[in-house]
């Protein structure tokens, strides 16, 4: 059976030099998906401060097979409160649909999907 490695680079560099032996590429794939997963949820809270990070998983030559890229982005909305002086608004020319009139074959719809 074949030999797969799996690297970690998060700023650092993490090499894999004991692999897993598993049956062909497709089930490696998903012991790498399973292993990021993993070390998502063991560092939770960290997983946030890093810009990015990736797995990279490898034959017993060195070959590159698949990469898989993180990277955590928070919403806006989630890091606090905004100063309202950075906040502009501009009119915006709307539909009668945007404006609130119903579009076309509204009728037909259900009502919680009508707007």
């Amino acid at each position: 059976m074949p030999r797969y490695f799996f690297h970690i680079e998060d700023g650092a560099a993490t090499r894999d030099d004991e692999g897993i032996e598993l049956e062909n590429v497709a089930v490696a794939k998903c012991e790498a998906v399973k292993l990021a997963g993993q070390m998502i949820c063991d560092s939770a809270g960290g997983f946030w401060n890093h810009r990015d990070w990736k797995l990279t998983a490898a034959s017993e030559t060195g070959l590159t097979l698949f990469c898989l890229h993180f990277i955590g982005i928070e919403a806006p909305a989630a890091m606090g409160p905004r100063d309202p002086g950075l906040i502009s608004a501009h009119p915006v020319n709307l539909s009668p649909a945007a404006a609130g009139e119903a579009a076309p074959g509204a009728e037909e719809l259900p009502p919680e999907i009508q707007a």
